[in-house]
């Protein structure tokens, strides 16, 4: 899979060409890792836009953003988009900067409609099946790890893992409960664009369908300690705005926030592991990524009454 800058340059030159402009005069960075990059165009033939590129496993977020569309949501029109040898290039528009910081009440208008809308084809299904099925998986990724000799000194994450594994079906009771469907799954602030004429979500690239009570869970991100008080307090007013009575639903025995941030965190545990081995292994993140997966593991143990090793 080739993302060379040369490659990138390559694919934005397609993509201006379909949507009939000029070269750009300017390209700006906004955001770039391994993964992806998002960067701003000026143009001298007409408004800038914002040109994204994404590597697999983020290749269908411009079919994603134009089905959302056509739901309602409110997310940046794709102008052009392409896929060349393992990349996806999008020119979406340009909403400018945000007026505001994204609050909790625009969180649950913007959730509601997500939640709402219908699912295109083709998604991810994080299903009661999939969900007993993380710890296992993870387990699965730490044994590939080893086997290149990597992940040597992380016999605890096993022996925590094994336990959820014991009880990860009856612990997934609830999965289906409402609401249960579209995901945006990256659904944090930075996600949310604020303007005058309103909300606008980005960053649909790991979109799936399950429960939604997970975006919620997300919205406090994971570099600080998870806070079951505030998430509560999100899923009421979440109900409040119109969204699902059952949200606040206890789960296996659970209440509902300590439920979907267990859950949230074993989910963002089995990504740390296959970007691990997959996606970008690179034993020089193998110290950081270790940290991260260990925090969220203890967490998870703790939230899904599973005592950590």
């Amino acid at each position: 899979m080739d993302d060379t800058p040369q490659s990138v340059s390559v694919l934005l030159a397609d993509l201006v060409g379909q949507a009939g402009r000029e070269m750009p005069l300017v390209r700006t960075q906004v955001r770039v890792w391994e993964m992806s990059g998002v960067e701003r165009l000026g143009f001298t033939d007409g408004p800038g836009l914002i040109f994204k590129w994404a590597r697999e496993p983020f290749t269908a977020e411009a079919d994603v953003l134009r089905h959302v569309h056509g739901q309602g949501v409110r997310v940046p029109d794709v102008v052009a988009s392409s896929r060349r040898g393992g990349l996806l290039g999008m020119l979406m528009q340009d909403l400018g900067q945000a007026d505001r910081d994204a609050t909790e009440d625009d969180a649950v208008t913007a959730a509601i409609a997500v939640h709402e809308a219908k699912a295109p084809d083709g998604l991810p299904v994080l299903d009661r099946a999939a969900l007993t099925a993380l710890p296992g998986n993870a387990l699965a990724r730490l044994t590939e790890l080893r086997a290149a000799k990597r992940w040597e000194q992380t016999a605890d994450l096993d022996r925590t893992l094994t336990a959820l594994r014991a009880h990860a079906d009856r612990l997934a009771d609830g999965t289906d409960l409402a609401p249960y469907g579209l995901c945006h799954s990256e659904f944090h602030p930075t996600s949310l664009h604020i303007r005058e004429d309103g909300w606008w979500l980005l960053d649909w690239a790991r979109s799936f369908i399950g429960p939604g009570l997970l975006d919620l869970a997300s919205w406090q991100g994971t570099q600080q300690p998870a806070n079951p008080a505030s998430l509560r307090r999100m899923i009421w007013a979440y109900i409040r705005a119109g969204g699902a009575a059952e949200t606040s639903r206890p789960r296996a025995g659970l209440p509902a926030e300590v439920w979907a941030l267990g859950w949230h965190r074993l989910w963002i545990i089995a990504w740390y592991l296959e970007q691990a081995v997959v996606w970008m292994p690179d034993p020089d993140r193998d110290g950081m990524v270790i940290s991260v997966v260990r925090r969220h593991l203890r967490e998870a143990a703790g939230f899904l009454w599973v005592p950590a090793r």
